[in-house]
């Protein structure tokens, strides 16, 4: 049988430092429960990830979350919003469920594979105090100098680390009750010390979850073989950009879609605030793709091997093509795109889809910065064996003193919207020079920025 589903929205906030500050009493009790409290960190693992996943990208973030308790697992939809003091937190649909043991088998066979890891031993309860620490069977399971006091917390001796995906096993483990491996950790008093941590779940004889047994096994005595220099270099581009495309371009990919699908309601009506978080998921999973193709640019143009190729490029027909592209995203804000004349020509020398992804980041900074009403205009003209393109808006313009600063990575002159990764223009610089040519900005500030893209006209 269900436990009850509560659903008005419960409310917290997350001090910029992850305290927190102030709670809804459900979710006061779980804090509790967890072994935490009211203006302590954050108790429940998934709850802290959340609020920091938002806080660091600045965005707000929607998701599910399971939290498990002494009597059952809490299903949540969980709301991460940042604001100027932190992290705020809706949740709705708080549904409670008797926990689900696994089969007998299926059990036996995790905690099989998660005893036989070396390392020293520890045992914790549901509210993640050390009721056992001890020394393993070989030399590598001997306990630490300064081990983990019994009764107290975990979270004070370790702190979890995510791995490259950015995903922590054991807190995914956790909310479904399986057993993990691999999950490193750092010592809270010396983040210097590493370990990998391995732990299977303890069930009582009604099926209970009762906490977690594992090992710890210290890092410095693993051995890394060192990687020979060809096999780096072979990891890029296409093998990196194979594991992007694969690890998150095609899961992001279906969040999207998804997304957009609950967003427009095309399976049927929706709640005002379930297609508001639609529309927030479908937001920042455009935000990460973003983020994950600046990032795959990246890793290409700074290799030092990284070259473009030389075509015929029409820099006029190239600007129609980007300011195409983008007059959807300039109608939202009644900005105007005055493309060059159809009748214009720019011959250059470059490759294609670089001079249009250097417009199209332009441009696209041009209608994010510009007021709403304004206009922005692409200018085409060529002398003296250079053929150059002018994106020309009305906003604000760049100080004379930040416009080579604009240009490093991950600069964005202290904006906090979530509108960029700061990488855009570094990039598109990057590519420019490689085709011959460059980047500069004119125009007088406060009188509207002019971008000026020049490529070699081979003449």
């Amino acid at each position: 049988m269900n436990m009850p589903s509560h659903p008005a929205i419960i409310r917290a906030s997350i001090s910029s430092d992850g305290l927190l500050l102030s709670a809804d009493l459900r979710l006061l009790t779980l804090q509790r429960e967890a072994g935490g409290d009211l203006g302590g960190p954050v108790a429940v693992p998934q709850l802290a990830a959340i609020a920091r996943l938002s806080a660091r990208l600045g965005i707000t973030v929607s998701r599910p979350i399971i939290a498990a308790t002494e009597h059952g697992d809490i299903d949540m939809w969980v709301r991460a919003r940042p604001d100027s003091d932190g992290v705020t937190l809706s949740i709705i649909d708080w549904h409670e469920r008797p926990a689900v043991a696994l089969p007998a088998d299926t059990a036996r066979r995790e905690a099989d594979i998660a005893a036989l890891a070396d390392g020293w031993s520890w045992q914790i309860d549901m509210q993640l105090r050390f009721q056992m620490v001890l020394a393993g069977s070989d030399a590598h399971g001997a306990l630490p100098t300064d081990p983990p006091v019994p009764g107290s917390r975990f979270s004070g001796y370790f702190q979890l680390l995510p791995d490259e995906d950015g995903d922590m096993a054991m807190l995914r483990a956790f909310a479904q009750r399986r057993a993990f491996r691999d999950q490193t950790a750092a010592l809270i008093n010396d983040p210097a010390r590493s370990f990998r941590l391995s732990g299977f779940p303890m069930f009582d004889l009604a099926g209970q979850l009762t906490g977690y047994r594992g090992t710890a096994f210290p890092l410095e005595q693993t051995v890394v073989v060192p990687m020979e220099q060809e096999a780096a270099v072979a990891l890029y581009p296409g093998e990196f950009g194979k594991r992007l495309d694969r690890s998150l371009r095609q899961p992001l990919g279906r969040i999207i879609a998804n997304a957009d699908t609950i967003s427009a309601q095309l399976e049927g009506p929706l709640r005002p605030d379930y297609a508001d978080y639609a529309t927030d998921i479908a937001a920042a999973g455009r935000h990460l793709m973003a983020l994950v193709d600046d990032l795959a640019d990246l890793q290409a143009i700074d290799r030092p091997d990284f070259s473009v190729i030389a075509e015929d490029v029409d820099l006029a027909d190239v600007g129609r093509r980007a300011a195409g592209l983008l007059a959807v995203k300039a109608l939202d804000r009644q900005i105007r795109i005055i493309a060059p004349e159809a009748d214009a020509s720019t011959p250059a020398i470059g490759e294609f889809r670089r001079v249009l992804q250097i417009l199209v980041n332009l441009i696209g900074n041009a209608v994010r910065y510009s007021p709403e009403g304004s206009e922005v205009r692409i200018v085409t003209e060529g002398d003296h064996g250079q053929a150059r393109i002018m994106v020309i808006d009305q906003g604000q313009g760049v100080a004379v003193a930040d416009r080579e600063r604009i240009f490093e990575k991950f600069e964005r002159l202290g904006r906090d919207d979530a509108g960029g990764s700061g990488l855009g223009l570094y990039i598109s610089r990057r590519l420019a020079r490689a085709m011959g040519g460059d980047i500069r900005i004119s125009g007088a500030p406060g009188e509207g920025a002019r971008f000026i893209l020049s490529l070699p006209t081979g003449l």
